[in-house]
């Protein structure tokens, strides 16, 4: 495949996942479709960090111009997305609100016990909704950061080795 149809290729498949990443990351401020979390400041500490938005919005979209910033970005994404499902939601259990998951002392972990999930009685369902919203940035994070990887190797095949433009080759 041509360089200049490859990097093509990658743009258009990158749109649709910087916006997912986008919605994904406006979404999560807004647990059980509810504004007074985020008011209250009961929102689970990775959301402000912004990786959807940040990582695989803005920066994905700087990526078009500049791979590298895109593979940052995928990458700055994923890890917060990593942090996230591994820290776990921040939610009320009993009269705190708090992160429970963070740190439990046992070999459990609440990925694998969905028995514990109990223990957020509020939002409504937030371990469920932090999981697949999380889970859904860290699957289009990866794909990001492959796809911007290939768009840096395209460019640099590109540089190196020319283009496949018919008028140059005409030349």
């Amino acid at each position: 495949m041509c360089t200049g149809k490859c990097s093509r290729c990658i743009a258009i498949t990158l749109y649709p996942l910087v916006v997912i990443s986008i919605i994904c990351n406006i979404v999560l401020f807004f647990p059980d479709g509810n504004v007074t979390y985020d008011k209250d400041g009961h929102i689970t500490e990775e959301v402000k960090y912004m990786g959807g938005l940040i990582g695989g919005g803005v920066l994905m979209f700087l990526s078009i111009a500049f791979a590298g910033v895109g593979v940052a970005g995928g990458l700055y994404s994923i890890i917060v997305a990593v942090l996230s499902l591994q820290n776990g939601p921040l939610c009320k259990t009993g009269l705190v609100w708090t992160t429970p998951f963070k740190e439990l002392t046992d070999d459990s972990h609440y990925l694998m016990d969905k028995t514990l999930w109990s223990l957020c009685t509020e939002p409504k369902n937030i371990v469920e909704f932090n999981l697949g919203l999380f889970g859904t940035l860290l699957a289009t994070s990866c794909l990001q950061v492959i796809l911007c990887a290939t768009q840096m190797i395209n460019g640099l095949f590109g540089c190196l080795c020319g283009t496949c433009n018919k008028e140059a080759q005409i030349a």
